[in-house]
């Protein structure tokens, strides 16, 4: 049965609704999960905990997706509630230029640094090298991670939540298939963690991607429009109670981390 968000929400129809959105997020923070559980039983314990000294600053990347997408889902929502499906399409789509903007700016920062943000962190010389090499796999494809955050708040606004539970499934069978594969078969180590976790942030960011790309069933689809600094802006702060929520988390484990070594 499909649920319009335009109508009257029971309880019954507020879980149906949200369900798939609390299942994306649960999947997605699989990802260091699996990582972790494949690493340190196929690699080592230096290698475990180089990946669990650098996902919380690469989480603190992938959560600006969030930030926006959580944000401009709002705007969104309540444009479309307003009657201007077209307007609301050109913010959606001004949302998606933003995250890739701002994705490939992160990427090209962490990458590039990534050795010294490392030993910032605490790593020590035993440790580097996993965490340079886990960092910035993870780094060149931060883009994609941002964009499966973005999609899971505004395939909820697009009345698809279970088509955002479908692809997040997807993705994360994919991470745990090829983290098999890569860490247990092929003895990647922690590169092959990495590539595993990338590959299925690519299905869970740029797969609904193509799905915007054109007319489709949903109330959304990307169409041509501008950067407007006013409304990034209201997203932005629409959506900066959720970023510093994560970053506060993030910021706990590595204090965490600092305290174990």
């Amino acid at each position: 049965m499909k649920i319009k968000i335009s109508e009257h929400f029971t309880y019954k129809k507020l879980f149906q609704f949200c369900l798939p959105t609390i299942a994306m997020m649960l999947c997605t923070s699989l990802y260091g999960i699996v990582d972790g559980y494949f690493v340190s039983n196929y690699v080592g314990k230096t290698a475990f905990a180089s990946v669990n000294l650098i996902m919380p600053f690469l989480m603190i990347l992938g959560c600006f997706g969030f930030m926006i997408g959580t944000g401009g889902s709002a705007l969104v929502g309540k444009t479309l509630g307003e009657g201007a499906v077209e307007r609301a399409n050109r913010y959606f789509t001004m949302m998606i230029y933003l995250t890739l903007i701002i994705g490939v700016i992160l990427s090209i920062i962490g990458f590039i640094f990534m050795r010294p943000i490392s030993y910032l962190l605490g790593a020590t010389d035993i440790m580097i090298d996993d965490c340079v090499i886990y960092g910035r796999i993870m780094c060149a494809f931060n883009t994609a991670f941002m964009l499966q955050y973005l999609f899971q708040s505004f395939f909820v606004t697009a009345e698809k939540p279970q088509l955002g539970f479908i692809t997040t499934i997807a993705a994360g069978l994919t991470n745990v298939i090829l983290d098999a594969i890569f860490i247990a078969v092929f003895h990647w180590g922690t590169a092959g963690a990495a590539w595993a976790s990338v590959i299925g942030q690519c299905i869970g960011g740029i797969l609904p991607l193509f799905y915007f790309l054109r007319p489709n069933a949903s109330l959304l689809c990307l169409k041509k429009t501008k950067l407007e600094a006013a409304i990034i802006l209201k997203a932005c702060f629409n959506g900066s109670s959720e970023l510093m929520t994560n970053i506060s988390s993030s910021v706990v484990g590595m204090l965490y981390n600092f305290q174990l070594l």
